[in-house]
């Protein structure tokens, strides 16, 4: 069982950085793989970016290749994801999730946090 709570998403403006945090309890943390994703209003939930239990892999969408960063500290049950140079079209609800399995697919994934509004001005 593990259980998520995101954090860190707030109100900024076009060309901002944040930083989501996301606080796991339960002993299994560090086997998991954790990934975030995001859901705009009227939009299904997207991929964002995956990191792997041991942090060897990582992988981006498309659309934040460049400007946003996964990390991981399992000594701290941590998760993180830095956005920087956000745009707009970044404003969604953000989760992060856990599953055994790295995978893409937000259908797959185990164990969801409650998410946290980005909210990106012009």
């Amino acid at each position: 069982q593990v259980e998520l709570v995101e954090s860190g998403g707030g109100l900024v403006q076009a060309g901002d950085s944040l930083r989501l945090s996301c606080a796991a309890s339960g002993r299994a943390f560090s086997s998991y793989a954790m990934g975030w994703f995001r859901q705009a209003p009227g939009k299904e939930r997207e991929f964002v970016a995956v990191i792997s239990w041991n942090v060897a892999r990582t992988q981006y969408a498309d659309f934040v290749k460049g400007r946003f960063t996964i990390s991981r500290d399992n000594a701290k049950n941590m998760v993180f994801l830095q956005m920087n140079s956000l745009k707009p079209e970044d404003t969604a609800v953000y989760y992060c999730a856990a599953d055994p399995i790295l995978t893409l697919r937000p259908g797959a994934y185990e164990y969801w946090g409650q998410g946290t509004q980005v909210t990106v001005s012009s």
